[in-house]
């Protein structure tokens, strides 16, 4: 599969905007500031495909990108506290009606940054997508911001807070030097498959 032929196709900022899955869809969810955005470039081999923001709370419409044989999704980052009620209200709305809208969601990409636990945000959106059969698979991110030491340690303290969710796909990703990207490739290319 070539990552590298993505292209920018459109984003929504409302749910009524939102147009009919006819491609399989792999999500990418997480807290503001996780690095989605990064983490979306350097999986399409891209420097600037994905906007990156240095002020979290910027990705407010759900963007759509299309491959060849499927759109990745970057939804709107969630737990910044500096936006006002209503629009943590309009995003929730956004994430509600895509995940309820009958989609061919083929994996969600969660992503936690490694250096610290997952938040309760991001606990309840892997208990939801348990709770809905939507398959899944956990990025760290930014974990060349942790020494060997550092990362090992993390590693098991996050997958210690994972296990009483069952058995959960994790992987250590680094936007700045490639780790994992390889690995979060083969995942996404054999969840199509299915």
């Amino acid at each position: 599969m070539r990552f590298d032929n993505a292209t920018f196709e459109t984003s929504f900022g409302n749910p009524e905007q939102l147009k009919k899955s006819d491609l399989p869809e792999i999500a990418f969810s997480g807290r503001s500031n996780v690095g989605k955005s990064s983490l979306l470039n350097k999986l399409m081999g891209r420097k600037s495909l994905a906007r990156v923001s240095s002020m979290p709370g910027k990705t407010v419409t759900i963007n759509f990108f299309k491959l060849d044989n499927c759109r990745l999704v970057d939804l709107p980052g969630y737990g910044y506290a500096k936006v006002s009620h209503s629009e943590k209200i309009r995003w929730s709305n956004l994430m509600e009606t895509y995940f309820s809208s009958d989609r061919d969601l083929r994996l969600v990409v969660q992503l936690v940054d490694m250096r610290h636990l997952p938040s309760e945000q991001d606990l309840d959106m892997i208990s939801y997508m348990i709770s809905n059969d939507i398959p899944f698979v956990v990025a760290l991110t930014k974990c060349d911001k942790l020494n060997k030491t550092e990362r090992m340690n993390q590693l098991e303290a996050i997958c210690s807070v994972l296990t009483k969710y069952g058995n959960i796909s994790v992987i250590p990703f680094s936007a700045t030097k490639g780790d994992g990207v390889e690995e979060l490739r083969k995942y996404i290319e054999k969840s199509l498959e299915g």
